[in-house]
């Protein structure tokens, strides 16, 4: 076949013999063949790049096929808003006859309405002044003296507590940069805060809640089941790491440079008695205590090794035993403790057996996951022996979620002391959520035994008490119900 690249050379075309001619249009033949693809080709590029192409691009993701609506479940029990108890009444009514004009009086409430508008924020400036006054008989001139709590300020602020504890609750509850809290108080309140005081009223509030940071701290070392895990954190440019740790009713954070085991050491201690719910990293190995690993990290390498491998009927069946194991001990229930240790054994022993024939075998797909297995067999079925141990370390996953999302927006700290800050605001403002009770009517939880409460949606002013006890202030601030904080 001829080259389409190149015509073949005849030196006069018209003396040229039968067989040159065919050697031509075979040649030019091929080229066109050839044209024509990258014609085709270049046509189909173009409408990419003008956006009439059918054909998402690869890096798009594909659209999802539509699902079958199926019908809606109805609720036993609707959560539609109930009626407030209103801050004001205003009552209307016609003093006339609209068809003939008669004066009317009296009359019943037939039908109310209710809307629901927020207050203009007003900033109020109370100015302190000091009286001086001289004694008759000293002849001393003396001042009073005003605590922090009686001049609802810290230290030597000029902003308040109500402006303190909000703009330490938007920038570490809603994540909020400095910027946009700046530009908050300032359009919302018409109130010009630097930067820098912004970060400081936040300093304080770290500073003043560090008896109580503390108080956390030991609160959930005394707690029977600690739920542990970790996450990356930037300071000062240089990568660290955050460690979260999170029972019921309280959360505590650290931040560290390191993610090696003698953070967690420094935070347990040798004397922790309780149980430590984890992920399968090794720095938890050797900690003291007992352990339970979570299954939720087992189960969806499970599920990731049973689609790896779903054309192997004996990978599908054995990751289905483990999971029906799990279902079977997750679904048990005694209150007598030595049954309850007897059935751990027992369940230890059947995960066991599922895992001892593939540890040896280099190439079953299995091994990596059973040798895990055998390795850990006596950390997965703790919460059989103990109700109040969970089965997943998802609560102290969910607690470093939020500052995971703050890390991709602000990129980390940037310095010592701002990891400082944010931590003990963060074991603060998590712990006072968690312990809030859940509002009046709102949808029940999903009962569980390691569950913590609903945060409370009743107002802000509920974290600004809280912070207001810091201070040894009684917990009377004006409530900033405008802001309904959503956790």
């Amino acid at each position: 076949m001829a080259n389409p690249r190149y015509l073949p050379y005849v030196e006069n075309r018209a003396t040229a013999s039968r067989d040159e001619l065919l050697a031509i249009i075979d040649a030019l033949t091929a080229q066109v063949s050839v044209l024509s693809a990258r014609v085709a080709e270049l046509e189909t590029e173009l409408a990419r790049l003008r956006g009439k192409s059918s054909t998402p691009p690869t890096w798009v993701k594909p659209n999802r096929p539509a699902a079958e609506r199926k019908p809606r479940r109805h609720r036993k029990q609707a959560f539609v808003r109930r009626r407030e108890q209103p801050t004001e009444i205003r009552e209307h009514a016609l003093e006339t006859c609209p068809d003939c004009g008669r004066k009317l009086t009296g009359g019943s409430v037939h039908r109310s309405r209710q809307v629901i508008e927020i207050i203009p924020a007003q900033v109020q400036i109370v100015e302190h002044q000091f009286i001086g006054r001289r004694c008759g008989v000293c002849g001393r001139r003396v001042l009073p003296q005003l605590s922090d709590a009686e001049l609802g300020a810290v230290g030597k602020h000029r902003f308040g507590v109500n402006i303190q504890s909000l703009a330490a609750l938007l920038h570490i509850s809603y994540r909020l940069p400095i910027s946009m809290i700046r530009r908050f108080f300032r359009e919302v309140h018409g109130l010009q805060i630097s930067a820098g005081e912004i970060v400081a009223l936040a300093a304080g509030v770290a500073a003043a809640g560090t008896d109580e940071v503390e108080a956390i701290r030991t609160a959930v070392l005394a707690s029977p089941a600690v739920c542990s895990d970790e996450t990356g954190w930037r300071e000062a440019g240089q990568n660290g790491f955050l460690w979260g740790f999170a029972t019921p009713a309280h959360r505590y954070f650290r931040y560290r440079h390191s993610r090696a085991r003698a953070v967690a050491e420094g935070v347990f201690g040798e004397a922790f008695a309780g149980t430590i719910v984890s992920d399968f990293y090794s720095a938890y190995n050797q900690l003291p205590g007992g352990h339970q690993r979570c299954w939720a990290h087992l189960l969806r390498d499970l599920h990731q090794l049973k689609a790896d491998h779903a054309q192997e009927p004996g990978v599908t069946e054995w990751v289905e035993a483990i999971h029906t194991i799990y279902q079977q001990a997750t679904s048990f229930a005694d209150p007598r403790q030595k049954a309850r240790r007897q059935s751990q054994v027992q369940f230890e022993r059947e995960l066991a057996h599922l895992a001892r024939p593939y540890r040896k075998q280099a190439d079953a797909p299995q091994r990596v996951l059973a040798e895990r297995i055998h390795r850990f067999r006596g950390e997965l079925f703790t919460f059989v022996a103990d109700p109040r141990v969970p089965t997943t370390n998802n609560l102290a996953e969910r607690s470093l979620r939020p500052p995971v999302i703050a890390r991709k927006i602000s990129g980390g700290t940037r310095s010592e002391t701002g990891s400082q800050t944010r931590t003990s605001l963060m074991s603060l403002f998590g712990t006072w959520a968690a312990q809030n009770p859940p509002e009046a009517g709102s949808p029940p939880a999903k009962p569980s035994s390691f569950a913590p409460p609903p945060p409370d949606h009743k107002s802000l002013s509920s974290f600004v008490n809280c912070y207001a006890r810091l201070l040894g202030q009684a917990p009377s601030i004006t409530p900033l119900d405008y802001l309904l904080p959503s956790w």
